[in-house]
């Protein structure tokens, strides 16, 4: 199948996505299919377009699910950099839940950054945690949720499900 013809997926790394709300409203009003993998059961609105998946509890099971169906057409919500940099390489449209979109020009930076501030928490350097999720974050979000999902429709790409 020409890949034109696909359709938009949606795969959301939920286990503490804090913008669960935003992509059901985003992903219905533009017809896209959603999929909420997790390690445990969430709920999710009844709705022919948004898939619950509950992976096991095994390390890196959910990432492992997303990255393995991630690619051209399909857009990523996750703050799990590696995740984010499995998922560029394939082709995926990829998205912090602060509205961060992580592209071929930055993800290279996000891993070295994401290394170093490792390094240094094994050492014992206090190194403090991100900051709080505010609503400007929600609303960059929202809006680079948007980008994504038209510029996939500008390429071709199809709302729905298959």
């Amino acid at each position: 199948m020409d890949e034109t013809c696909q359709p938009i997926t949606l795969y959301v790394d939920a286990d503490a996505c804090p913008v669960k709300p935003e992509i059901y409203r985003v992903a219905e009003r533009h017809g896209v299919r959603v999929f909420v993998v997790s390690n445990a059961f969430l709920m999710v609105p009844q709705s022919p377009l948004i898939e619950r998946v509950v992976v096991s509890d095994g390390f890196d099971a959910a990432d492992d699910w997303i990255a393995e169906r991630a690619g051209r057409g399909s857009i990523v919500v996750t703050a799990d950099i590696p995740l984010a940099s499995r998922c560029v390489k394939a082709g995926a449209e990829v998205i912090g839940p602060t509205g961060k979109p992580f592209t071929q020009a930055s993800i290279g930076m996000a891993l070295a950054t994401r290394n170093l501030m490792e390094d240094l928490r094994a050492m014992g350097e206090v190194t403090g945690g991100p900051r709080p999720f505010s609503p400007k974050d929600r609303s960059a979000f929202l809006s680079a949720l948007d980008v994504a999902i038209n510029r996939l429709k500008r390429a071709g790409f199809g709302a729905g499900v298959p």
